[in-house]
């Protein structure tokens, strides 16, 4: 099951559990409602316009800024350069819910992060038993350098040939 909605000038194919990348929205709200369907697959590959009853559903899941995008200006022989930069705001939104005609598709929920299970605390004057992550290292030895004096002068180059 899909839907195609449009929101922020553009259209969107969408399927429950699938995020999104859509214009900044001015909703203060975590969830969000597409009314402008334009169509809904159903079942056996069967595709077509919904009727008013149809909507799309989904919650926010994170507002931020796209890449850097390099807008240059020029104009040649007369010594003119522009150069700015635009980075594009967005709401990521997960698409919770598709409703058409009777029916409701859902998307699964998401499993939540197990918290961290935090170590077992001592109580203050309560032996603490260490155990060590990792052996200590050998001192490793570096072998001493060698002298200077043992050194070979470098061989004479010759004078090139001259020709006759």
């Amino acid at each position: 099951m899909y839907a195609v909605i449009r929101t922020g000038g553009k259209q969107y194919r969408v399927a429950p559990g699938d995020v999104i990348r859509i214009e900044t929205r001015a909703s203060a709200d975590s969830n969000v409602e597409f009314s402008d369907v334009l169509a809904v697959s159903g079942g056996d590959g069967q595709i077509g316009r919904p009727s008013s009853g149809a909507r799309v559903v989904g919650q926010i899941v994170e507002q931020g800024r796209g890449d850097k995008i390099l807008v240059f200006h020029y104009k040649r022989k007369k010594q003119y350069k522009k150069i700015a930069g635009h980075r594009q705001p967005f709401t990521s939104v997960r698409i919770t819910e598709i409703a058409f005609d009777g029916q409701k598709f859902t998307a699964p929920e998401l499993r939540k992060k197990e918290a961290a299970k935090p170590g077992k605390v001592k109580a203050v004057g309560e032996p603490m038993e260490i155990t060590p992550t990792a052996e200590p290292k050998a001192a490793a030895k570096t072998p001493a350098k060698k002298k200077a004096a043992a050194r070979k002068p470098a061989a004479k180059k010759s004078a090139p040939k001259k020709k006759k």
